[in-house]
């Protein structure tokens, strides 16, 4: 339907009552319309509305700002504001409730996950850059080496936003890749020599996943598959961290960065307290729970197998060890912690 020119009067009916307006209303504001001004008598018999009724659906009319009641004459009269000047009104009305409404506008998941099949190489790195670009705290990455500078600006935005990125390069060949080729580009970095399947998964959210050669090799029947859900992309970071990551060499680690530090991803917090334990640093952390409690205490250890040497039991634990006010200890992990004592809403790392 063009929005330009005069429609039908079903469509205007159609498009009135996406204001809010009822079928009664609806049908007096065209019969005063139609007429510029009317009493009420005139308007209830065009309208099909009672007389008396044709006062109270005025009235409502009047405070939408779409007709003016002149009751001092005599019989009252229903005038209609040039609409113009009406959907001006109204218009004006809507744009002041947007700031309230941002503020209790809840940013929440789709409740329908994204599942969507890529076949080209073109699409698959347009998918990639986007899901780096669109990253708010994390990124975990296994690309193929040659891959690397394809995506490596989009990466070191993401550093430069203060984004953990964790990276591993496939396929990467006999020879050690040097340590400055990832600077600036992430946070840890391992390679291996060995083909695997590509996969990048950002904020436990947004994940693709697909075979290599769709990236880096002849693909003609390779494909990747792009999905947006926290239960799939959980399952994808664990296949990542469980299998592939233990296996590769580490190449490259960031130095640690300047505290005090809030971070917005417990793993980076994770990795970050781990460099400046290794550093001599004795860093202290300060922790809102997810229960509401708060704590605080000197960093004694952590449970991690992100930075090599690895120091977890298992290869998703992600824990930091506080030492407690009667000198004992406590274990405080992320989102989806089943081991530790506490689970943190939020984590800030300070040097003692």
């Amino acid at each position: 339907m063009s929005r330009s020119g005069p429609v039908d009067d079903e469509t205007l009916r159609r498009e009135l009552n996406t204001f809010g307006l009822s079928e009664k209303e609806i049908e007096t504001y065209l019969a005063v319309l139609d007429r510029g001004e009317a009493t009420a008598s005139t308007i209830a018999d065009h309208a099909d509305v009672s007389k008396r009724y044709v006062y109270s659906i005025a009235s409502q009319l009047a405070d939408r700002g779409l007709v003016q009641m002149n009751d001092h004459a005599s019989p009252t009269t229903v005038r209609a504001r040039p609409p113009s000047e009406a959907i001006a009104r109204m218009s004006e009305r809507l744009q002041s409730l947007t700031p309230t409404l941002e503020n209790r506008h809840a940013e929440t998941e789709p409740l329908t996950a994204r599942f969507q099949t890529v076949k080209s190489r073109q699409t698959a790195l347009k998918y990639l850059r986007e899901l780096i670009s669109n990253a708010r705290e994390e990124v975990f990455l296994c690309l193929p080496l040659s891959v690397h500078e394809s995506v490596a600006q989009d990466l070191a935005d993401a550093v430069d936003r203060d984004v953990l990125v964790i990276g591993l390069y496939s396929d990467a060949g006999p020879e050690p890749t040097p340590p400055s080729r990832f600077e600036g580009r992430a946070s840890v970095v391992r390679t291996w020599t060995e083909n695997t399947p590509f996969m990048l998964v950002a904020d436990n959210y947004d994940a693709i996943l697909g075979d290599a050669d769709l990236l880096a090799g002849p693909h003609a029947d390779d494909t990747a598959v792009v999905l947006s859900q926290v239960h799939l992309a959980g399952s994808v970071l664990g296949s990542f961290i469980g299998s592939f990551w233990p296996v590769a060499s580490q190449r490259f680690v960031t130095e640690p960065e300047p505290l005090p530090r809030r971070f917005a991803s417990f793993r980076h917090a994770v990795v970050q307290t781990v460099l400046h334990l290794r550093a001599g640093t004795d860093p202290v952390v300060e922790v809102e729970t997810a229960a509401g409690e708060e704590l605080s205490g000197r960093v004694v250890d952590v449970r991690q197998s992100l930075v090599a040497p690895e120091t977890g039991d298992f290869p998703v634990e992600n824990g930091i060890i506080v030492e407690t006010g009667d000198g004992g200890t406590v274990s405080v992990g992320g989102p989806g912690a089943f081991v530790e004592d506490y689970t943190a809403e939020t984590i800030t790392v300070r040097r003692t």
